[in-house]
């Protein structure tokens, strides 16, 4: 990020805080619940979020070196992701060409994969290498019964794969200019350090609707997030469909009597990067959250269900810190979790952020999805309501319903 968005972002965030003023739209808009819970739009959603669009798999430290592969199941298209002997990251359709069993499970490295019903086995740049028995099959041209390869692009340390053969990735037009500034944090330098999978019975977007705003902060997390990051303040900017939403933490007092030039953004905010449709992207002070959101793979057709898949990526010199100090035997809890989570010294271990994970996001922000979620299927409660200072809630809501051709959001206010 340049230093001046960075600057700029700090003192409207300094602005809000003294003036005791949020972000404000302008306007309310009601959206209607049907959006969470019509099988028929979920069916659509499913086609064109997830089957028809590029997704991002993971942050390049996920394939560290030629031979890493992955495997990813959660949009309803098999992937194997690798990089090859060339070190080109690669997808392919995580399916045998003979009889279509998977090829692959989990991650790792390997130089070829062999398919475990009748032992065909592929390189892992997708060629075919070996067939038992192979006069069984006649002249089988191997060089066109690979693995089918998928479009695949890695770009500004974020790993892209599109989930069919014969779809395009155009991240200039997805992304814009965002792409250039999430690129800035280098994030192919950073290091996979475990993963949180959570599955609610709770549609995947009001899943993604609790990332999108700051409101519920000083109440919801009144003893968990709260401690740290301010409510009711935010920076936020749109780029397209997607968006930058900075929050503020506590340590931001600190700039009161400094230079700008002592200021300390990563030290200071926490930024959420949105991206169209589906995903949330945290960047703070030496660590990086992935948060994919799905429709739950394994009920893909019933709109109530969701799966988030969340990767922790943490700098080197993190990850590093916290090896040197060695120290197992204290428990993380909660309390000690947002304890390092404020203070700038502190190494964030996975455990810790696994933690804030746990106790806010799963126990307290998809805890009301849940209850949401039923409250809309009663058939009782017809729209929610986006107040003015949640426009986050607007853009996605505005985006969701535009690409599916349904009606925009009921204006109310303004």
């Amino acid at each position: 990020m340049q230093r001046e968005v960075e600057i700029s972002i700090m003192k409207e965030l300094l602005r809000q805080i003294d003036e005791k003023q949020n972000v404000d739209a302008g306007v309310l808009y009601r959206n209607s619940t049907d959006v969470y819970t019509c099988p028929d739009i979920a069916q659509q959603e499913r086609q064109l979020f997830f089957r028809d669009h590029p997704q991002l798999l993971a942050l390049s430290g996920s394939l560290p070196k030629p031979g890493s592969y992955l495997t990813v199941d959660d949009f309803g298209v098999p992937v194997l992701a690798t990089r090859d002997a060339d070190g080109r990251f690669r997808a392919f359709l995580n399916s045998c060409r003979h009889r279509g069993a998977r090829v692959a499970d989990g991650s790792g490295e390997a130089s070829k994969f062999m398919c475990p019903f009748h032992n065909w086995t592929y390189a892992n740049n997708g060629k075919l290498m070996g067939i038992p028995m192979a006069n069984h099959f006649g002249q089988i041209d191997k060089s066109c019964n690979g693995l089918i390869e998928l479009p695949a692009v890695e770009q500004g340390g974020l790993l892209w794969v599109h989930p069919r053969a014969d779809g395009k990735i155009d991240l200039e037009s997805q992304l814009g200019e965002l792409g250039a500034e999430i690129a800035s944090f280098g994030l192919g330098e950073w290091v996979p350090k475990g993963e949180t999978a959570l599955e609610k019975r709770a549609n995947w977007k009001l899943a993604n609707d609790t990332f999108g705003e700051t409101y519920h902060f000083a109440r919801l997390h009144k003893d968990t997030l709260a401690n740290v990051l301010i409510g009711d303040v935010v920076g936020y900017e749109t780029f397209g469909r997607n968006h930058r939403l900075v929050l503020a933490n506590r340590g931001i007092e600190e700039c009161r009597g400094k230079s700008e030039s002592g200021w300390n953004y990563l030290e200071t905010t926490v930024t959420l990067y949105y991206l169209f449709p589906n995903i949330q992207i945290t960047v703070g002070n030496g660590t990086v959250n992935l948060i994919k959101l799905y429709p739950d793979p394994a009920h893909p057709d019933n709109p109530s269900r969701s799966l988030t898949r969340i990767i922790h990526y943490f700098t080197q010199e993190m990850i590093d810190r916290e090896n040197a100090s060695g120290d197992e035997s204290v428990k993380v809890t909660a309390e000690n979790a947002y304890e390092d989570f404020a203070d700038p010294e502190a190494a964030l271990t996975l455990s810790a952020v696994a933690e804030i994970f746990a106790s806010t996001i799963d126990q307290e922000d998809y805890l009301m999805g849940e209850y949401q979620q039923r409250s809309a299927e009663s058939g009782q409660l017809k729209y929610l309501t986006f107040g003015r200072n949640e426009l986050p809630l607007h853009n996605y809501h505005t985006n969701f319903r535009a690409a599916l051709g349904l009606p925009p959001l009921e204006r109310i206010e303004g």
